[in-house]
């Protein structure tokens, strides 16, 4: 099957070609940070989290979403979802190595990451954001290339694959909430120090994770041909439009709690975000867009007809995606660590060479996305027309 991934057109062997040279020219400046150091980015001792952890936080809430489309088809046996599931599950691999790597450039020196396999203690939240996020890669590696591969034999998946998909529910679960309680067991830090937390960060996980698959499934459905069905469309649309509704709703409780207690702890870094402190405002005009962006496409996505309009719904999704890249990126680290416990304001911008691996492990993340993607409409496309992807 895997060969399947390296046969294209000229314009999808240019679409590899530009992400590779992206993703090497990020590796290139990984290398010129792991002989200098962590010094040539914008982190300094006030705010020791940037640009890499937002880009983490963000990823692991994409890998998370993807039980939005295992749940409905492989539980409720909703066939409208059968060609969306295996993008789904594929999406996943690609955003949790993403994730993954994006911890890796973060520690600086490499050899860091043994130190979490060679002292493992399960007092560590970090040890089990290693195994929940280590494991669900594995768990969708599994059952993505199992059912495939069934697929593409005509055959039914082996029995086996079903138990690990019902594994995978839950774990797709706690590998968010587990990204959720880093935060929130920073006891010094107000502004992750909440209950809200988690489920914040599952909301905005099932609306930003299902906008990208709708993104993806519109645009394969134009350049490749390969049609998810109107359904699956409209059902995860449905999906999106909901969880944006609790990610809002959740906001509002967030600030409203925040400013009508109005204990100093905890309004200031909202301040900072929102407002500004003390001249400091560089994340203000990010937040606002932010908010503009989830308030406008969840007016509109609750009208059916736009909802049902795939061209407004490919630019509504990428509202929803932008906002939330936003809200769960710089919106959520900075404010964390601005002011810090002794009140200091200190702004942190990214430096180009942040930028440039950022955009390499991204660009590695939509190459590894292309091959996955192109071997999954290879073997779906070749089945006869009333297939069902071979899952049980």
């Amino acid at each position: 099957m895997i060969e399947k991934a390296f046969k294209g057109n000229r314009y999808y062997w240019i679409w590899l070609a530009l992400l590779a040279l992206t993703a090497g020219v990020g590796f290139l400046s990984y290398l010129k940070q792991w002989d200098y150091g962590l010094g040539i980015t914008g982190l300094s001792r006030n705010v020791s989290w940037g640009l890499y952890i937002a880009n983490f936080t963000f990823f692991v809430g994409v890998a998370a979403s993807a039980v939005m489309v295992v749940l409905p088809y492989y539980l409720h046996n909703v066939k409208s979802f059968a060609k969306m599931t295996i993008l789904g599950e594929f999406l996943a691999i690609a955003a949790v190595i993403m994730s993954i790597l994006f911890i890796f450039v973060d520690l600086g020196q490499p050899g860091r990451v043994l130190n979490i396999i060679r002292y493992p203690s399960p007092r560590s939240l970090l040890f089990w954001d290693m195994i929940s996020l280590n494991g669900y890669l594995l768990l969708n590696l599994v059952i993505g290339w199992s059912t495939l591969d069934a697929q593409n034999k005509a055959e039914p998946p082996a029995a086996w694959v079903k138990p690990l998909i019902l594994i995978s529910i839950p774990w797709a679960i706690s590998i968010h909430t587990v990204t959720a309680f880093i935060y929130a067991g920073l006891g010094a830090r107000p502004f992750w120090l909440t209950a809200l937390l988690a489920p914040r960060f599952l909301a905005s996980a099932f609306a930003s994770g299902p906008s990208l698959l709708i993104i993806m499934a519109l645009v394969l459905k134009r350049v490749a041909g390969f049609d998810v069905g109107k359904e699956a469309i409209r059902k995860i649309s449905a999906i999106v439009t909901y969880a944006l509704a609790a990610t809002l709703f959740f906001i509002l409780v967030e600030v409203f709690t925040v400013f009508y207690s109005n204990v100093p702890e905890h309004s200031s870094h909202f301040r900072y975000l929102l407002f500004g402190l003390e001249g400091k405002s560089s994340l203000v005009p990010w937040i606002w867009v932010s908010l503009g962006l989830a308030g406008a496409a969840f007016i509109l996505l609750i009208i059916p007809p736009v909802r049902r309009n795939e061209r407004a719904l490919f630019f509504l999704s990428m509202a929803v995606f932008i906002s939330i890249w936003i809200d769960k990126g710089l919106g959520l680290i900075v404010p964390g660590f601005t002011p810090s416990p002794l009140g200091e304001i200190t702004t942190y911008t990214p430096t180009i060479f942040e930028m440039l691996i950022t955009k390499g492990i991204w660009a590695f993340g939509f190459l590894i996305i292309t091959l996955l993607y192109k071997m999954a409409i290879s073997v779906t496309m070749a089945l006869p027309a009333h297939g069902d992807h071979g899952h049980s």
